[in-house]
């Protein structure tokens, strides 16, 4: 479900391989969302949260969603909450993340945007995912 959803249905991880989810699920601290509710069976997922973090000093959130059919129930806020009140993430000195569309809920837990002159830098490979031929130029 994990996989399903974040290849096909977001920007960020669009076409990443299931081998290569699998590695980043292994070696991150993940947090699901399941209904409880559910009236078939058991409880299905309907949410998952990632953080990559060394649990001492730095920890980035990442891979945050909610099923379409599952929001506007207050989970991805759950989200967050259990997230913030993960011990191993308590007291760092850098909790980062990257929203499009989330500052506000972010915002309620402390986040704040860099200022302009930050001197965090980085390298971004929007294609990683992509196959090399459907990003190789075309030749004539």
């Amino acid at each position: 479900m994990i996989h399903r959803f974040l290849s096909t249905e977001t920007d960020w991880a669009r076409g990443i391989p299931m081998s290569l989810l699998s590695r980043a699920i292994a070696h991150s601290l993940c947090f699901g969302a399941y209904d409880l509710e559910a009236v078939a069976g058991d409880a299905p997922q309907v949410g998952f949260a990632r953080v990559i973090t060394d649990r001492a000093t730095f920890a980035y959130l990442c891979d945050v969603f909610v099923v379409p059919e599952a929001r506007g129930r207050g989970i991805g806020r759950q989200l967050v909450v259990a997230v913030m009140a993960h011990p191993a993430l308590h007291g760092l000195r850098r909790f980062m993340l990257a929203t499009d569309t989330a500052a506000g809920l972010y915002e309620r837990y402390g986040f704040t945007p860099l200022p302009a002159d930050h001197p965090l830098m980085q390298i971004y490979r929007p294609d990683a995912y992509r196959h090399p031929a459907e990003t190789a130029p075309q030749q004539r």
